[in-house]
């Protein structure tokens, strides 16, 4: 039987289990974190061209659509091409057990040895385990994917548009301040907060220190809205 086309070294596909509700939530933090920071450059730049509250909402409420989808589209895309590769590498696994069974008992003998065990009890754990379930028992040693239940694109898909709407919906709100001339002032104070938010709970997901993220995450922010309320500053005056 021919070994399938793409097929490498049997130990090449190992993923990397780093946590998958954590960097679900990780990925949330970080979704909303941008839609915070995309739409804030979008009402404070159009607020900078015009005193319309209408012009500044229909941009602000478009281009956080927009941000969604396209967040949720690529989102979608990548987690699509991860989840070939995972029943790629299931497949590959199945190969292997069917045509190569007595190197994939050594192999994953040899993963247990890694982690501690000795090779008689190594060889047994890897013989019962293979004897209940073999596909799982190598797909959850060497590639750390339940076969059963790989990523989803369409879950992926909607909590990026949903963590990019709920965190563009900070400074949308926030531009509807009834005065005027402090609507970009106090769309500004709320980023700042939001963006606060954002950068300690990515930085204390990562395992990092939070100050740095939350000056960084801010600082973005800032040069962000700074940059699209100057060039709306120069749009306004240019076209009024």
């Amino acid at each position: 039987m021919a070994r399938p086309f793409g097929a490498r070294h049997p130990r090449e596909a190992h993923a990397g289990d780093l946590g998958g509700r954590l960097n679900w939530l990780r990925a949330g933090v970080l979704g909303a974190n941008d839609g915070i920071v995309s739409t804030a450059g979008i009402v404070v730049g159009v607020a900078g061209a015009t005193s319309s509250l209408t012009a500044i909402l229909t941009a602000g409420v478009a281009g956080l659509v927009a941000g969604s989808l396209s967040m949720a589209g690529g989102e979608y895309v990548s987690v699509s091409t991860q989840r070939d590769t995972e029943q790629a590498a299931v497949r590959l696994e199945q190969w292997e057990l069917a045509n190569l069974p007595e190197q994939e008992m050594s192999e994953l003998t040899g993963i247990y040895q890694e982690r501690g065990l000795s090779e008689p009890l190594a060889r047994q754990v890897a013989q019962e385990l293979m004897a209940k379930d073999a596909l799982h028992a190598h797909a959850e040693a060497e590639l750390h994917i339940d076969p059963d239940v790989l990523t989803s694109p369409w879950q992926a898909a909607g909590a990026s548009f949903i963590s990019f709407a709920i965190g563009g919906l900070l400074p949308l709100v926030a531009i509807l301040f009834p005065l005027a001339g402090w609507r970009v002032a106090v769309c500004v104070a709320a980023v700042v907060v939001g963006l606060v938010v954002t950068g300690f709970l990515s930085a204390r997901l990562g395992n990092a220190g939070p100050r740095a993220a939350v000056v960084r995450n801010v600082a973005v922010g800032l040069l962000t809205m700074a940059v699209t309320w100057a060039v709306g500053r120069l749009f306004g005056v240019a076209t009024g």
